[in-house]
């Protein structure tokens, strides 16, 4: 009659050895996937080949002063775009056109057209309506009181610069398009960004176009 060598139940030790090692394992994974994302550096010169391919036609060469119903992407932060074309791709953001061609760009193409763009200075833009200029002004300065709607200047800064990663740059934006965002957010055609949708729900017509004719006029 033989006997089998049973394997001896791990003790308290070795226990504690596995579950470091899972513990370990856990943590080192997401850090370096950030290590690797850290390291990674967007170049321009790709990300002007991109937009000459895919971005051009819309947003001219450079992302400057095309058509009022685009946006200018010239001098804007590039954490804000990546989030944006991020957004269109995964279908958060709605539209036929960037909705394609954002599908066809990687996480990389995206960090490098966006590093293009940003390395460019945006050129000045005007305010055009002189009826609505002091409105427009004062809601970007103080806000709506009775309305709850606070200050522009708040999230997007005195001049419209902006926060890199936070708040797109909005001065010298083409007027036409910032109101046409502010409608879509209004009525919930845009839906990636919950305080706007908030704030533009509050202001009439006119605030709405008084305060996007203003802020393109800031430099």
């Amino acid at each position: 009659m033989g006997f089998r060598l049973m394997k001896p139940s791990p003790g308290p030790t070795d226990m504690k050895s596995s579950l470091a090692l899972i513990v370990a394992v856990l943590i080192a994974g997401p850090t370096l996937a950030a290590e690797e994302k850290a390291a990674f550096k967007p170049d321009p010169a790709k990300g002007q080949a991109i937009s000459t391919q895919v971005c051009g036609a819309c947003h001219t060469a450079d992302g400057s002063r095309g058509l009022p119903a685009n946006p200018i992407l010239q001098g804007q932060h590039p954490e804000y775009l990546v989030k944006q074309l991020t957004e269109f791709k995964e279908g958060k953001r709605k539209n036929a056109v960037m909705n394609g061609m954002a599908a066809t760009l990687s996480d990389d193409d995206m960090r490098h057209v966006a590093a293009f763009y940003a390395s460019k200075k945006a050129k000045p833009g005007a305010a055009r309506d002189k009826e609505t200029i002091r409105l427009g002004e004062r809601i970007w300065r103080g806000g709506i009181a009775d309305k709850s709607v606070p200050a522009c200047a708040g999230c997007h800064g005195p001049t419209g610069s902006g926060i890199p990663a936070q708040y797109p740059r909005l001065a010298s934006q083409h007027g036409d398009y910032l109101a046409a965002q502010m409608t879509a957010f209004r009525s919930g055609a845009r839906a990636n960004s919950a305080q706007m949708t908030a704030i533009a729900a509050k202001l009439s017509d006119l605030e709405l176009k008084a305060v996007s004719d203003y802020a393109a006029g800031l430099q």
